[in-house]
């Protein structure tokens, strides 16, 4: 099942806030300076690729990141000089984040009286003053305080943290979809590693989709050394029987591969070739996909799946990727606003 990203606030300080930003990462010590257990220190490992990280500094959240990765252990970074020499030389936490500046920044002190109702009883970043807490570094911002804070910032966020997540082809929500896999104590290391092994095309999944489909639909190529075992519903939306069906696959030939899992290209049931609006047809006639094309009809169960390609993958910017909860037991509907259309050559 798909599940939302965490939201995280980082009191960014001054020596600090441009160092972290530019070099894309959050760091801390693993302790207190005299041994004692932190709690924003220990938020550090709860991080998960994916996550989003308001940063505040100079009273306002002046940037948003979404963490690419998750903790290890890093020396603390060069770049901080004698800053934080009373953390000694022990290796603390680090944590990849993107970052991207806001063109508004927002400063809690003008919002105090909304903010302060939602703030988390304990280890809140900020008071209810508006002011930073400077004795907490990153804290987990709980969803009614989320919710108000998307509220002011009227879809700023959103936009941002898309932005950054197509800067990574996407690959950040599968690195999260992997991490919680992992850290399931519902199955076995075997069935983890099938799972995940899936993500890329190979093992169970793969075994299963060259029983079905024998060939790239597009280009007609027949050896499988060089075709890739994509899913038709992206796996990081699936749940784990939708991850190993072979009938949620289909074997493309590299650059198809590409389109379709951006959302470029899609199909329609009965097999018509559906080209994004968005795709440059000089792109269609370098890699020699000739329009209009019929690539030959899909079973009935390949087509549940291709029904949600089409209405949350097809034509959509960030691949379908980080979209509406996705349950099991939800059925797409066939198309949205009828069937896409095939586009055709002049």
């Amino acid at each position: 099942m798909f599940q939302k990203p965490k939201y995280w606030w980082v009191n960014h300080r001054q020596t600090h806030r441009r160092q972290e930003l530019e070099g894309e990462y959050l760091w801390s010590p693993k302790k207190n300076q005299n041994g004692a257990r932190n709690v924003s220190y220990d938020n550090m490992i709860q991080v998960m690729p994916g996550d989003v990280v308001f940063s505040f500094a100079d009273a306002a959240i002046r940037a948003v990141g979404v963490a690419i990765g998750r903790a290890r252990e890093a020396p603390k970074p060069p770049e901080f000089g004698s800053a934080g020499d009373q953390w000694g030389s022990d290796p603390g936490w680090q944590v990849p984040v993107r970052f991207k500046e806001l063109s508004d920044p927002l400063r809690p002190k003008d919002h105090k009286s909304q903010l302060a109702p939602v703030l988390p009883a304990r280890h809140s970043p900020i008071r209810a003053s508006g002011d930073g807490n400077q004795g907490v570094y990153l804290a987990a911002v709980p969803e009614p305080m989320v919710d108000k804070l998307t509220e002011l910032f009227a879809g700023q966020v959103a936009q941002i943290v898309e932005s950054i997540i197509q800067t990574t082809g996407g690959s950040v929500v599968d690195d999260a979809a992997e991490e919680r896999i992992l850290q399931r104590t519902d199955i076995g290391p075997t069935v983890k590693r099938t799972l995940v092994n899936a993500r890329q095309g190979q093992g169970v999944f793969r075994v299963n989709l060259e029983q079905i489909e024998r060939k790239c639909r597009v280009t007609g190529l027949l050896d499988r050394r060089h075709l890739r075992a994509t899913h038709i519903k992206p796996w990081c939306v699936c749940d784990d029987l939708e991850k190993l069906d072979g009938f949620n696959g289909l074997l493309l030939s590299p650059h198809v591969d590409h389109l379709f899992d951006r959302g470029y290209v899609s199909f329609s049931d009965f097999g018509d070739l559906l080209v994004s609006k968005e795709l440059n047809h000089a792109v269609l006639e370098s890699w020699g996909i000739a329009l209009p094309q019929n690539v030959g009809p899909f079973s009935q169960q390949q087509c549940r799946y291709l029904a949600y390609h089409r209405v949350h993958v097809f034509e959509k910017s960030n691949g379908g990727r980080r979209g509406q909860s996705t349950g099991a037991s939800e059925e797409p509907e066939a198309a949205v606003n009828g069937e896409p259309v095939v586009v055709r050559t002049e």
